[in-house]
């Protein structure tokens, strides 16, 4: 064989190894890129598209107020036995004391009793006062701002809450004063609040929030809107993927935006983890 013809073959083979090990190492990158690049799905917390209470309301604060009270005032030597009154609850036509004399003071009501000491040295120290206060319902008082006159009527819904308490109290309006006070320019409003458990005592100042214009909408967590300039849109998920939905946002309570347009009741919305999200990827949904 020729030495020409044996140099042309050598080359033909030194060709196919050099394009058989760049082929090979293509190949071996295309595998390790598409092994190592494909990343599992994001973890995202989601919420169903329900139908929410959405309101307005009116802040304010008031003094509660017993619904009925009754005040006694007696001489200490003119109690016979002992006396029992510190919270104490009694009947109507219950005997609250009796005195010597053969007089008797009985409760015109049911309701609970208390009692209060007068300082020594103020004329008639040697005497008491008792209290009888109604406190199954008690009345709060309150003024609200003038420009909320069209709106302020009787049996509106209001919530009571108090720093005393770590649970919210339930009233309504039960009525509205026929004029202005030209002086506050608020108009006065009573509240009837339902104290069963009798929490709620005489003189205690209350937060009070009356509400109003109530409406049923579709409602998300705010956490799962996103904003945009004038956009608003929410993630929804549909056979394990994120499918961005533009929406129309309306009013903000308890935590919760209602949704006038975009998505539909029971639809399943990412509240949590949307950073990790882009409209057509999949997700893994995991429980709160």
């Amino acid at each position: 064989m020729k030495t020409a013809t044996k140099i042309r073959i050598l080359l033909i083979i030194f060709f196919i190894i050099i394009f058989s090990v760049i082929a090979a190492r293509y190949a071996i990158g295309l595998h390790f890129k598409k092994k190592f690049s494909k990343r599992p799905p994001p973890n995202v917390i989601v919420s169903v598209v329900e139908k929410s209470n959405f309101y307005k309301s009116i802040e304010t604060f008031g003094t509660a107020i017993a619904r009925n009270s009754k005040t006694f005032r007696i001489k200490k030597d003119q109690v016979l036995g002992n006396l029992k009154i510190d919270n104490r609850f009694v009947k109507k036509g219950e005997i609250i004391v009796a005195l010597k004399d053969n007089e008797i003071i009985m409760a015109e009501f049911a309701g609970k009793l208390g009692k209060r000491e007068i300082a020594q040295g103020v004329l008639g120290s040697d005497s008491l006062i008792i209290t009888l206060d109604d406190l199954k319902k008690v009345y709060i008082d309150i003024k609200i701002p003038e420009n909320y006159v069209g709106i302020l009527k009787k049996g509106l819904i209001a919530e009571i809450s108090s720093p005393a308490f770590k649970k919210k109290f339930r009233g309504k309006i039960e009525s509205v004063s026929s004029r202005i006070d030209p002086s506050t320019r608020s108009i006065l409003a009573r509240v009837i609040v339902d104290n069963k458990s009798y929490e709620i005592i005489p003189g205690q100042l209350m937060t009070v929030k009356v509400i109003y214009d109530q409406k049923l909408q579709l409602g998300v967590p705010e956490s799962a809107i996103t904003s945009q300039g004038n956009t608003a849109f929410v993630y929804v998920i549909e056979n394990q993927k994120a499918l961005k939905k533009n929406i129309e946002i309306g009013r903000r309570n308890f935590g919760k935006v209602s949704v006038l347009n975009g998505i539909n009741e029971g639809d399943i919305v990412i509240s949590e983890g949307i950073s990790k999200v882009r409209d057509q990827t999949k997700v893994k949904v995991i429980e709160k």
